[in-house]
């Protein structure tokens, strides 16, 4: 089982940017998802879950109402759609599932 996270980038505070996390094997529709992140100095934290319908998400509070998590089970793939980005966001982002960390990919926010 294989997480690979990707569309991280460099941009400005109040820009947009879509993170995807693609799924190699295991039992993707069966597994809950999550999103973390983590800064230098820090521990990593939790951002946003979803459950395995997608029905039921969960976001930690300093992102409510900026950043979606989705999921698409037949493409074995889960979004984080982040709007409105704040320079405190920048970190290297994570999806986890089914037991498994991806790979990080970065985001960088500037003024």
């Amino acid at each position: 089982v294989q997480l690979q996270a990707s569309g991280g980038g460099s941009v400005q505070a109040g820009s947009s940017l879509q993170l995807s996390c693609a799924a190699s094997g295991g039992s993707f529709s069966r597994f809950g998802l999550g999103w973390f992140r983590q800064t230098p100095g820090k521990e990593r934290e939790f951002v946003a879950a979803i459950s395995v319908s997608g029905r039921k998400t969960r976001y930690v509070d300093s992102v409510k109402g900026r950043f979606t998590i989705s999921r698409d089970n037949g493409k074995k793939m889960t979004y984080l759609q982040m709007n409105d980005l704040k320079i405190e966001d920048t970190a290297v982002y994570y999806c986890y599932g089914m037991n498994v960390w991806g790979k990080g990919t970065l985001v960088t926010v500037s003024s």
